[in-house]
């Protein structure tokens, strides 16, 4: 049992993903409380991570359900293995049809998707629902009732009810205003980038090699960027991947080329790459930056 805000910081350092005492509260107090946790925030500032990084940091099993727009109940829970049926029937072919339909609808022929993998778990694991804005709000109707009790009804198979009652994160780009009633059952979490020292950390933590005067240049360069009018600010992702993209290239401290060699990491959109360009110039020595 995590019992403690202080806990939930080591848990998290260990698995790589270094949080302030803000967001470990949140977590310690989702995990206690047994509620869902919604993290919304802008894409790249480490979402989706935070639930990867929580069932590292538990020792426990992440089971991961991506939403999209058309994903429905088949997909997310549960189908019907319909070639295994039938050929369950043409091997049965006893004409006892009563007795055989009985057996159709056994676990045996049951397709379990995540939510149904979730609940069905033999211990406590993550449930990572992510990018649940970019689904219907049908579907989100449906997870109402699935994060209310944590069960759901399978018409042919009965009520399932988790064995274990999973930690469940779910993510928000906020690409469509998600409703009240979703929220009321979560806790809620925004996440903003990391302050420079925490981002730091984090660069010389996935990139070893990384000398901490040229982390201290990147990060310093890529919060200019994120005050500028991007149409997508480079996040933390981009911020490790650009690191270890300069040392494959030879970089070992902070110049104009190393943006420049790093625009396809870096801008997202060809109207962002005149920014950058222009911003990289700026901080270059003797640029004015």
């Amino acid at each position: 049992m995590v019992n403690s805000i202080e806990r939930v910081v080591e848990l998290m350092t260990a698995a790589g993903y270094y949080i302030d005492r803000r967001v470990a509260t949140v977590i310690f107090l989702a995990l206690r409380l047994q509620k869902p946790l919604l993290v919304e925030g802008a894409a790249g500032v480490g979402k989706t991570e935070l639930g990867c990084a929580l069932a590292r940091g538990l020792g426990t099993d992440l089971i991961r359900l991506q939403c999209y727009e058309g994903l429905d109940e088949a997909k997310a829970l549960y189908e019907w293995n319909y070639t295994l049926q039938l050929l369950y029937l043409q091997a049965e072919n006893t004409g006892r049809w009563e007795e055989s339909r009985c057996q159709l609808f056994g676990e045996e022929f049951l397709l379990k998707r995540p939510l149904l993998q979730a609940l069905l778990a033999d211990k406590e694991v993550v449930l990572l629902i992510d990018e649940v804005d970019k689904s219907d709000a049908e579907f989100e109707s449906f997870l109402l009732e699935a994060l209310s009790d944590f069960q759901v009804t399978i018409p042919e198979f009965g009520t399932v009810k988790a064995a274990s009652i999973p930690f469940v994160v779910l993510t928000s780009n906020n690409s469509r205003p998600l409703s009240d009633a979703l929220k009321r059952r979560c806790l809620h979490l925004y996440l903003d980038y990391p302050d420079e020292d925490r981002e730091r950390a984090i660069l010389c933590h996935h990139v070893p090699k990384l000398p901490e005067l040229f982390a201290s240049q990147i990060v310093s360069f890529l919060n200019i960027l994120r005050r500028k009018p991007l149409k997508k600010a480079p996040g933390v992702s981009e911020a490790v991947e650009w690191a270890q993209a300069l040392l494959l290239l030879g970089y070992r401290e902070y110049n104009e080329e190393c943006v420049l060699d790093g625009l396809s990491i870096l801008a997202k959109y060809k109207e962002d790459e005149a920014v950058i360009v222009r911003e990289a110039r700026a901080a270059a020595p003797g640029g004015g930056g």
